[in-house]
């Protein structure tokens, strides 16, 4: 049974990045705040701002407004990006190596400080050294079975650990001292301070795309075997059942209470709280989709897109209006992390009401009952 969480909005429209060249292509995209950053296979970057604007009727649509764009000077894509605004930066993974870029300027740091021999990285969200101007970033590194800590500051970066793994690992992801990596044939949780790691589930990277997304404090979204969105702590156990994906998920996001997910063909949207299917958005030629800081932005190679989620309290109101009872109240209640604790009360309240009726009017009166005590 559908839902409408989410209405799909164009940010960034074809010709504002490429004009009429037609060979260039999205690679990489990056938000903070109100900056959208894209890196593309020319070796540029882009910086818009990102402005949001909402209609007298409560339609919500995108302005984007070009700052300005920088060549690297290479002649290979862009292939990464992740922002650090408490050091005004910008990391940028281009040809194995991460360069450190002014967030405003997209000018190269004076000291030239660099992470060379990086495969792909990812920062820690969780970080454990406690300063505040300094990021910790995870590289796979380009020596093989290779896992690479650095902390990287405002003009400097200072390798941590070096760490080595089973199998070659193709994908990772950080919470404090864990890494969740995708190695060749199975996931892992791996501790880097003590060396101790614990295995998962299988899994064959030369199949599919391996999917590792951290999506909150010592947790995990992983794509797992038959089409499975799989929810692993760092203790190696599952609190959560899995949602059901396509076999061919190429990327996967949260935006609670939802996991949003992208295939060749449609953007798929579950429920963490019942693990149902509630949307399906068609959506052909996407490759990108990530979450920043609560906003999910899709992409093709020409265009960017943002996910619009619906506020909470009409889709709880629009499944009351289909009967759908149940879906209503787990929706409300998984509502509660989301919402002001007095507000919440007073709308939960409201809630039973309209479904003690809706009961009642389906001669269901003993859960009526229930729903109006």
């Amino acid at each position: 049974m559908s839902v409408k969480a989410f209405k799909l909005v164009s940010a960034v429209e074809r010709d504002m990045l490429m004009g009429d060249k037609s060979y260039i292509n999205i690679e990489c995209i990056e938000c903070c705040g109100k900056n959208l950053y894209i890196g593309t296979n020319d070796c540029f970057i882009y910086h818009f701002l990102l402005d949001e604007k909402i209609s007298t009727a409560g339609k919500i649509t995108f302005a984007a407004t070009k700052q300005l764009h920088k060549y690297l000077g290479l002649k290979k894509p862009v292939s990464e990006l992740k922002a650090a605004s408490a050091l005004t930066r910008l990391l940028v993974l281009c040809d194995n190596t991460i360069t450190l870029v002014n967030m405003m300027n997209l000018e190269p740091i004076p000291s030239g400080a660099k992470i060379k021999g990086a495969v792909t990285f990812t920062l820690n969200e969780n970080p454990v050294s406690g300063d505040p101007f300094c990021v910790e970033v995870c590289i796979i590194s380009v020596k093989r079975r290779t896992i690479q800590m650095f902390m990287v500051f405002e003009d400097r970066v200072q390798i941590v650990k070096e760490v080595f793994t089973p199998e070659q690992p193709c994908a990772v992801a950080v919470d404090g001292y864990y890494l969740c990596l995708a190695l060749t044939t199975q996931y892992i949780i791996l501790n880097y301070n003590t060396g101790v790691s614990q295995d998962l589930f299988p899994y064959c990277s030369d199949e599919k795309r391996p999917i590792v997304k951290r999506i909150g404090r010592q947790e995990f979204l992983l794509a797992g075997p038959g089409g499975l969105g799989m929810f692993a702590t760092v203790d190696g156990i599952s609190q959560r059942a899995p949602v059901h994906w396509s076999e061919n998920v190429i990327g996967a996001a949260l935006c609670f209470p939802y996991v949003v997910a992208l295939d060749d063909e449609f953007i798929t949207v579950h429920s963490m709280l019942d693990q149902q299917q509630k949307q399906t958005l068609p959506f052909k030629e996407g490759h990108i989709l990530q979450d920043f800081e609560g906003k999910v932005i899709v992409a093709t190679n020409k265009g960017v897109y943002i996910l619009v989620p619906l506020p909470l309290e009409k889709q709880i109101q629009d499944l009351l209006a289909g009967h759908r009872v149940e879906e209503a109240l787990v929706l409300a209640k998984g509502a509660r992390r989301n919402i002001p604790k007095e507000k919440f009360q007073v709308m939960y309240k409201r809630i039973l009401q309209q479904a003690g009726f809706i009961q009642f009017a389906q001669l269901q009166f003993l859960e009526a009952k229930e729903l109006f005590r």
